[in-house]
């Protein structure tokens, strides 16, 4: 097989259907809006979530607690995670990245205490749990809030 002899699965390249060209195209006149209201208009329909006058959905539900719209997520990194770094590594939320630990860190790293440490490491990051800060500093290790 050469590079000139590709071509598309045979019925995947469909032709773009172009409505409201005239009789012949056999979608023509209406172009397939029907005969008047609401929806044969120009700029017709409804907005996204219109239930008809009906109460929506999304105000029929209750609302609960506050949501803080400018809060800074941080992701979560277990201790257990850091058993991957060598003993005496500085661990910090690059570090993270490139072993593949996190796959993101738009806003910054907190480090939660779940498993268990045994390596001396400096682990730098935006907050830790009091358990992984116990976990740490019991390994012989420094946790740095950055």
């Amino acid at each position: 097989m050469n590079l000139h002899e590709l071509s598309p699965a045979a019925g995947s390249n469909t032709k773009a259907y172009r409505k409201g060209r005239g009789n012949g195209s056999g979608n023509g006149k209406t172009g397939g809006r029907g005969q008047k209201g609401q929806w044969a208009r120009s700029g017709g329909g409804v907005r996204v979530g219109f239930e008809g006058g009906q109460m929506p959905l999304t105000r029929r539900i209750p609302k609960r607690g506050f949501h803080n719209i400018f809060a800074k997520p941080l992701e979560a990194v277990n201790v257990s995670a850091l058993e991957k770094f060598e003993d005496g590594a500085v661990v910090d939320a690059k570090a993270l990245l490139e072993k593949g630990i996190l796959s993101k860190c738009e806003y910054g790293v907190k480090i939660l205490g779940n498993g268990s440490i045994s390596k001396k490491l400096t682990v730098q990051a935006s907050a830790f749990s009091a358990s992984a800060k116990e976990k740490i500093e019991a390994a012989g290790g420094k946790a740095e809030v950055i």
